[in-house]
């Protein structure tokens, strides 16, 4: 029996039965932020008032995280950086971290052949940083403004300190099991071991010594300067892997994003070394033509559907996806819409198929925990969707002497021991085994939709390996569900990835949702959050029907597609500017 001919039997008893959320997005005219931290995110606005484009703002904003943001924000980490410029072309910064010269493929196994943990705790779980670099590069190539200028906010910020919300105090409280190990953590962090209180200042002087340095000598004192000496020599007394030959051989990659389409959207995302974009498209052409969408968001029979989408997608990410300077990945194969639908063949409406059934698939070769996100959009259209990461929440812990920075644990994020999970739970392949100079497998997600060739979706999340499920259904809600962007990231989440073989479930699913899919056959289980996603939606007048409070939520437009970065043009299609994210975030849309 055809899939769509069996939505009457599940759509209607298993919805949520919760009202539609009532928060608004934030809306503004001409530019935005969305960021996880207030003043990261004016630290943006200010600097696209005074004339900087998104690049500009971005380089602010990551720069202002790494001081007020200190459980992802990093200058010890690395991420990726989507750009679509107001002309409409595209590119794809890769600046993640990078495995040391010495690495191993067996570093993490004991004697006994198991794992340790030095891949996620102390100096030995950090890949070398690539952050400083990523964003000077983007700079030099895309900035407008004078790079000092856009560094100032964070040297502030780490100068002045940062004064600490109920929220954050208790974060930082609440993981000192993660810091307290390590000196220059519990000093800075923990206020010596008896933690901050809400309303206290956090001031990083050793931090905003680096970034005036940075500030004056560019990445090059980061990667062969004072700072980069420094670095070697606290990582050799703690024996750690990263040497000053590791920080002086650190590159920045520019590549070609991953794009296509879906139901007349333009899609742009990550392409290799991160494994989102793959599995987003994948998902993507399962679920096109089958009708899922008519049995309403949060019902059984959708979250069956989309979560059989998920599982085979992980699947075939476990197998085929690593750093593509150092594996063959079958890209166009794995995205083509003739293999996803070979992969959707078996799916029973009714019944969720296990994940020891499913195995990667085999494509033609068509061709030869922490993290945090951010988008801007400026007044030309020039659009910035970025993620970086140090992995785990405040990374591997340590924080470099001398230089106030915490490290990430981002070796944890490659095959450590084949067919065992790493800290996020997914199991990992060949593809992503440990070499000297490889990035390890990511799941970030920064992703930009168009329609009619101009911006009308940026979005992205924290989250490990769910950023990827939850990017795609806030993407499937706003354009298969018609809902706004604050509905879309409100709706309740779920994740499925594979192995292991459960469903997650956000709170606000209701009971009989939950029943109807233990009953397919899913091992259901809650969960807290599946990632935070952040948005940016370009609302547009409508030409037909007015939709739900009189703005667009399919960025239809009657008029021609824009050529070329006209701000005139711009402007004139432009209803808002809708800015959203989680409820459960201390974070911040904002504009003008």
């Amino acid at each position: 029996m055809r899939n769509s001919r069996v939505f009457a039997a599940l759509a209607l008893v298993s919805a949520l039965t919760i009202p539609a959320p009532a928060r608004e997005p934030v809306r503004t005219r001409k530019a935005m932020v969305v960021s996880q931290e207030p003043n990261a995110t004016d630290a943006g606005v200010a600097v696209l008032k005074a004339g900087g484009n998104a690049v500009d703002a971005a380089i602010t904003v990551a720069m202002t995280l790494a001081v007020t943001h200190p459980r992802a924000g990093n200058l010890g980490g690395g991420g990726f950086m989507l750009i679509r410029l107001a002309n409409g072309t595209s590119t794809f910064i890769d600046f993640r971290e990078r495995a040391p010269l010495s690495a191993t493929r067996t570093m993490y196994l004991g004697k006994d052949g198991k794992r340790t943990k030095d891949s996620q705790v102390g100096w030995r779980a950090a890949g070398v940083p690539g952050t400083v670099s990523g964003l000077e590069y983007a700079h030099k190539k895309y900035g407008t403004k004078p790079w000092a200028t856009l560094l100032k906010p964070a040297i502030d910020f780490a100068t002045q300190g940062v004064t600490l919300t109920y929220a954050e105090a208790r974060n930082l409280c609440g993981n000192r099991d993660v810091m307290e190990p390590f000196a220059e953590s519990k000093r800075i962090f923990l206020k010596g071991g008896a933690c901050f209180e809400p309303g206290e200042k956090l001031v990083q002087p050793e931090l905003a010594q680096v970034i005036g340095r940075i500030a004056k000598s560019g990445a090059r004192d980061f990667y062969e300067g004072e700072t980069a000496r420094i670095f070697a020599e606290e990582s050799k007394k703690a024996g750690g892997e990263i040497t000053l030959e590791d920080l002086k051989a650190y590159k920045t990659h520019e590549r070609k994003p991953l794009t296509g389409e879906y139901k007349g959207y333009q899609i742009i995302t990550a392409p290799p070394p991160s494994s989102g974009g793959i599995a987003m498209f994948q998902m993507l052409g399962m679920l096109q033509g089958t009708g899922y969408e008519k049995a309403g968001a949060g019902s059984a029979s959708a979250t069956h559907y989309m979560a059989e989408a998920m599982r085979r997608a992980y699947a075939d990410r476990a197998r085929y996806v690593g750093d593509p300077d150092f594996v063959k990945i079958p890209v166009s194969g794995l995205v083509n819409r003739t293999y996803t639908k070979k992969l959707w063949a078996n799916v029973e409406p009714a019944a969720a198929t296990p994940s020891s059934a499913i195995q990667a698939g085999d494509p033609a070769p068509y061709e030869a925990s922490e993290t945090t996100h951010f988008n801007v959009i400026d007044e030309k259209g020039n659009a910035v969707a970025l993620t970086y990461t140090i992995n785990g929440l405040y990374g591997n812990g340590v924080t470099v002497p001398r230089l106030g920075f915490l490290l990430n644990n981002e070796m944890d994020d490659f095959t450590t021991k084949p067919g065992e999970a790493n800290m996020f739970g997914t199991v990992e392949g060949e593809a992503n085994a440990i070499q000297p100079r490889k990035a390890p497998l990511s799941s970030m997600t920064p992703t930009i939709v168009t329609k009619d060739n101009q911006p009308f979706l940026l979005l992205g999340a924290p989250g490990g390996s769910r950023i990827i499920t939850a990017v795609t259904q806030v993407l499937l809600y706003v354009i298969d569900f018609g809902m706004d962007v604050q509905q879309a990231i409100d709706q309740p989440r779920f994740h499925h990835q594979w192995l292991p073989d459960t469903l997650y479930l956000e709170p606000g699913f209701s009971p009989d949702t939950r029943s109807a899919l233990e009953k397919m056959g899913y091992k259901v289980a809650s969960t807290s959050g599946v990632a935070s996603v952040e948005a940016i939606m370009v609302e547009r007048p409508r030409a037909a029907a007015a939709s739900r409070g009189g703005v667009v939520a399919d960025g239809a437009t009657a008029a021609s597609s824009r050529q070329g970065g006209n701000t005139d043009t711009w402007m004139s299609r432009i209803t808002w500017l809708a800015g959203a994210q989680n409820g459960r975030s201390s974070g911040k849309a904002a504009g003008y």
